[in-house]
């Protein structure tokens, strides 16, 4: 099984068990309108181009809120469960892994760390070098960054409580994400490091290293997706 289904049907689960209308991540969403996104992503491509704003935003944000008041709940995320249909891009050989580790990583991560007793959850070595590999993104993410930005990954701990990463030199334990001076590291393992690049800065255990000026600035900037 692909991690990106693994953190589908895991995310499914936690949906099942929440309901609804529990809070998420998303500004101004319950599990119900992100549920919705999900299937609209992969089940209408007359909306999906509006997710990332431009001129289809509003269309999209009719649909998803059609889908919220008019399907239920628990038939969104067993179309969720179920995986992209015949017709999407996503049913392509490795689409799916490709461009949906990191979606349904998040998004499982938007529901886990909304709620009150969250606890951060070990991942294993594979999947770590998986959210790393994903985060040359990053570059395109930052794009607008006030600063230059560059990754740092800590190591993480696997099962064998061993430094997941200690074998990587120093170079290939960095990612330029924008090159400018002044510069400010964000320090962190890689679940940390995509939660923080996809906008989640809030909720990412990160460290913020630089000047305090450019580390304000840095904070208070938004590239959230």
């Amino acid at each position: 099984m692909s991690y990106a289904r693994e953190e589908r049907l895991a995310l499914c689960s936690l949906l099942d068990d929440l309901g609804p209308d529990q809070p998420t991540l998303c500004e101004g969403w319950q599990t119900a309108d992100l549920a919705a996104h999900l299937v609209l992503r992969e089940r209408r491509p007359d909306a999906s181009l509006g997710i990332l704003g431009g001129p289809l935003a509003g269309h999209t944000r009719k649909v998803q809120a059609a889908m919220v008041a008019r399907t239920p709940f628990p038939q969104l995320v067993n179309q969720i469960r179920s995986g992209p249909p015949a017709y999407s891009p996503f049913r392509i050989p490795g689409a799916d892994e490709q461009g949906n580790l990191v979606e349904y990583f998040v998004h499982h991560e938007d529901v886990r760390r909304a709620q009150p007793d969250w606890q951060p959850r070990e991942l294993s070595h594979e999947l770590s070098q998986l959210l790393w590999g994903r985060l040359r993104m990053a570059r395109m993410i930052l794009r607008k960054a006030p600063v230059g930005v560059e990754l740092a990954r800590e190591p993480e701990s696997d099962s064998n409580g061993a430094e997941g990463g200690q074998q990587h030199d120093q170079a290939r334990l960095r990612i330029t994400a924008k090159a400018k001076t002044p510069v400010v590291t964000v320090a962190g393992t890689p679940a940390e490091l995509t939660m923080w690049t996809m906008g989640r800065t809030t909720a990412a255990k990160v460290r913020l290293d630089g000047s305090q000026a450019d580390v304000d600035a840095l904070t208070a900037a938004s590239w959230r997706l």
